[in-house]
């Protein structure tokens, strides 16, 4: 049993999960088989999913399983076993990416400046240790470095393009996984570089390249990027201590500037532990991992399903 307020929650979920499932969801994870409407639904298996992870605080799948066959078993009497229901959840990547990218584009807040972006990357470890080899989702894994906590590991990076809120965390744009080992300003280049215009980006070093920020490609999209100032190969003790006190302040404004994404990443870890991978051990499971880790926090960021709030379709 549980409490007559979190039963209201938990039907909310539910409607919620229904109705964009009929809508859209469906497309993406559906059966050509005799057993294309099975007992017990993909909608119950997602609405177990964002319940167990936001009012729960559940986040492995072994965890959920077991609260929800514990104190849910009325409202779920067809539960399967562990081992279907982890089957079935890692077959819904797909519609987990639809979900999060729909709970991300449908809830921009007004605060938002449209105009600067920040950008920046995070890592998702599935095998830590230099030495180690990363045998685990090989596919879509691989080594990398976390100048962060100065250490290597394997596993994904988080990127995110990010609307910049004044005096408060910032609002991811848009999301994209790739290998850890890959290159932050390619997947800039990549992903972004030809699908924003009229905007100022903030970043760390990494994303600093004068000659792709001052083509004539960016100039008539009108993309400005400011990153703290990095050292020119070669340069003089005379030079660096001539524009020292400039490079310093400026290199501080930016790194304040940037800290509000870097604030959003430790919050979602936070949220949702979607950093810590250890225990995947599927391609689908992995994208299961970090799909619906970002839907919960997006839950988390609007009180998406409080009794007293409207969601959006």
């Amino acid at each position: 049993m549980i409490p007559r307020k979190k039963e209201l929650k938990l039907i909310k979920i539910y409607m919620y999960v229904c109705d964009l499932y009929n809508s859209k969801l469906k497309y993406y994870c559906q059966r050509y088989s005799n057993n294309s409407e099975p007992a017990f639904t993909d909608q119950e298996i997602m609405t177990i999913y964002l319940f167990a992870g936001y009012y729960q605080k559940n986040f492995q799948i072994k965890d959920i399983h077991m609260s929800v066959s514990e104190y849910l078993s009325s409202w779920f009497p067809r539960l399967p076993s562990y081992q279907t229901f982890n089957i079935r959840l890692n077959r819904l990547s797909e519609a987990s990416r639809v979900l999060s990218q729909r709970l991300t584009s449908s809830l921009i807040p007004e605060d938002c400046l449209l105009d600067i972006s920040q950008v920046d990357s995070y890592p998702i470890v599935t095998c830590t240790g230099r030495n180690r080899k990363g045998k685990v989702v090989a596919e879509i894994t691989s080594k990398g470095f976390c100048s962060t906590k100065n250490q290597y590991y394997y596993g994904m990076k988080l990127h995110a393009l990010a609307f910049r809120r004044q005096g408060t965390i910032t609002f991811p744009e848009s999301f994209v996984f790739t290998p850890a080992s890959d290159n932050d300003l390619t997947v800039f280049k990549q992903v972004w570089g030809d699908n924003i215009s009229h905007r100022i980006i903030f970043g760390d070093k990494i994303y600093s390249d004068f000659d792709y920020f001052n083509s004539d490609k960016t100039q008539r999209q009108n993309i400005e990027i400011l990153t703290p100032v990095k050292a020119v190969k070669g340069q003089s003790d005379q030079q660096k201590q001539r524009n020292k006190a400039y490079n310093g302040l400026f290199s501080t404004a930016v790194s304040k500037v940037i800290q509000p994404i870097e604030s959003f990443f430790n919050w979602l870890n936070e949220r949702t532990t979607i950093q810590r991978a250890q225990r995947v051990r599927s391609t689908r499971g992995l994208l299961v991992h970090t799909m619906g880790k970002i839907a919960l926090a997006f839950i988390h960021l609007f009180n998406l399903f409080n009794t007293d709030s409207h969601y959006l379709i």
